[in-house]
C-alpha cells in the first residue's frame, strides 16, 4: 500500500538522486507529487492550480483553546503489518530502501530531505513532519473533531502529501508554525511545500486564517505551473 506511494523517488532513475534534482527544481517544482497507493475515491482526485485552490480554503481566526498534542494519537500500526506510520513513511520515501528487520527495525537506506535539500544516510537523522503541523490543525478545525478523527489525521496514510521524511534541523525550527511564520530553507522547496500545505488542508476540511492565505497568495504568485491535487479525507 503505502510503500509504494514514492516508488524510485517520484519517477526518478533508479539511481541516487536527489529529490531536488528529480522534482523540486524550475517547472518540475511545481509538479504534483503522484502516489501510487490510490483509495477509491481517488478516482475523483480534484487538481486545481496553487493559486485557485488558496482560494478554496476557507478563512477563519485560530484558537489555541484546549489543545495538547497527545490529544492525536501517533505512530500507530493500523493495518497490522508490524511497521508504524514512521516506518511506512521512512520505507516508502527512501532514496536507497533500507533493510527491514525483526518488529520493522530499519536499518541502512537513504533519504533526501527536500526541506533543507539535504541527503540523509541514518534514520535517526529523521523526523516525519506532519507538513500542516498538529497544531495548526488543531487551530483550523481539528479541536471539533473526535479523538478518533484526530488520530486518522495523525497518521494519514492514504495521502501522498500529509507526512513527509525530513531533516531532523528544519521540521525542528518549523514546530507549530504557518506559512506567514516559517518556510523550508532550501530554495527551490517553496513551491512544492506550499502545494502539500493547501492540499493537506482541503483534504481535511481545514481553515486558514488571513495571514496564512495572504503568505501563501504571495509564493503562489511564483509557482505558476503548481497543480494541486487532494482527496477529501474518508
Amino acid at each position: 500500500m503505502f510503500r509504494a506511494r514514492r516508488l524510485a523517488v517520484l519517477a526518478c532513475p533508479l539511481l541516487l538522486l536527489s529529490t531536488a534534482a528529480c522534482s523540486h527544481t524550475g517547472s518540475d517544482d511545481a509538479k504534483p507529487r503522484e502516489s501510487s497507493h490510490r483509495n477509491p475515491a481517488d478516482g475523483e482526485r480534484n487538481r486545481l492550480s496553487l493559486t485557485d485552490a488558496i482560494g478554496r480554503l476557507r478563512t477563519a481566526p485560530e484558537s489555541r483553546a484546549g489543545y495538547t498534542r497527545t490529544k492525536f494519537r501517533l505512530w500507530t500500526d493500523a493495518d497490522h503489518n508490524g511497521c508504524d506510520t514512521r516506518q511506512e513513511v521512512l520505507l516508502a520515501e527512501a532514496v536507497k530502501k533500507p533493510e527491514e528487520g525483526k518488529g520493522c527495525k530499519l536499518t541502512g537506506g537513504s533519504w533526501h530531505s527536500y526541506y533543507d535539500d539535504r541527503n540523509v544516510t541514518d534514520a535517526r537523522g529523521l523526523d516525519i513532519d506532519h507538513v500542516v503541523p498538529l497544531a495548526e490543525a488543531w487551530d483550523s478545525g481539528a479541536s471539533k473533531w473526535t479523538a478518533e478523527r484526530r488520530e486518522q489525521y495523525a497518521n494519514d496514510l492514504g495521502a501522498e502529501r500529509s507526512l513527509t521524511a525530513v531533516s531532523s534541523g528544519p521540521n525542528r525550527a518549523k514546530g507549530d508554525k504557518d506559512p506567514a511564520e516559517w518556510m523550508p530553507p532550501a530554495k527551490n522547496a517553496a513551491c512544492t511545500y506550499a502545494t502539500d500545505w493547501v492540499a493537506t488542508k482541503l483534504r481535511w476540511n481545514l481553515t486558514a486564517d488571513r495571514a496564512e492565505k495572504k503568505a501563501l497568495s504571495k509564493i503562489a504568485a511564483g509557482c505558476t505551473q503548481a497543480a494541486v491535487r487532494y482527496s477529501p479525507a474518508p
